[in-house]
């Protein structure tokens, strides 16, 4: 019997770099491919570099190190049907398991034990209406939610659907993250980044408890680096 396998583009040991678990030593399994293409997107090589892996070998390689603390990352994960047998066999070997996500998937599809990392993308974000909006009624405290800020649009939209949806209090924490880099979005007009000042001062005016949010392994290692 052939052994259940993943497109995997690369596996790698670092310092997490976003969520409320941000600092911490993690294993990542980056699996190969997404439907969606940000303006922003800082992993494309994943959309199509990466070679077919067995879960097996996939839990031997992540074995090497010793944390427990695992982030199964894309692309988009949830586009391959076997990533829910990975999950499954990292949860029972102990291991903590957090996905992230675009949502652009079934989010309910997921073992309860999951710790979900779902980036809803904003209007201008090259990926807008992607999200399933009956997601939103499967998300849980577990749960954290992102929206990467391109401009004063994107900000005053999140702030509309995290109201709309109650995500400040239905989940673990709401993140809001300027963008670093991108490419050719038109509702830029060519400014390439938000700076976290700005983005910051937006959130303090609005009076919520939205986390502001930086990639912190951007600020550690170059930011183009891979496997960190």
């Amino acid at each position: 019997m052939r052994e259940e396998q993943l497109l995997v583009n690369e596996i790698f040991h670092s310092i997490q770099g976003e969520s409320t678990w941000v600092g911490m030593p993690c294993v990542f399994i980056r699996l190969r491919g997404c439907p969606l293409r940000c303006h922003y997107c800082d992993t494309s090589y994943a959309f199509q570099e990466g070679q077919t892996q067995s879960i097996h070998s996939i839990l031997q390689e992540v074995q090497e190190y010793s944390t427990k603390l695992v982030e199964i990352t894309g692309g988009e994960p949830l586009i391959q049907p076997n990533v829910y047998l990975l999950m499954d066999s990292l949860l029972d070997k102990g291991y903590e398991v957090l996905l992230e996500t675009s949502g652009e998937r079934d989010l309910s599809k997921c073992d309860s034990r999951i710790f979900r990392i779902v980036d809803i993308k904003t209007p201008c974000s090259g990926a807008a209406d992607s999200f399933v909006e009956a997601n939103y009624e499967h998300l849980t405290t577990r749960d954290e939610v992102k929206f990467v800020i391109t401009n004063r649009e994107d900000f005053d939209w999140a702030v509309g659907t995290t109201l709309k949806h109650a995500l400040l209090t239905k989940t673990k924490a709401v993140h809001y993250s300027p963008v670093m880099e991108q490419e050719g979005n038109s509702c830029i007009q060519g400014v390439g980044r938000l700076e976290p000042a700005l983005l910051s001062e937006w959130i303090l005016s609005s009076g919520l408890p939205i986390r502001m949010h930086i990639q912190l392994h951007k600020y550690i290692w170059a930011p183009q680096l891979r496997g960190v």
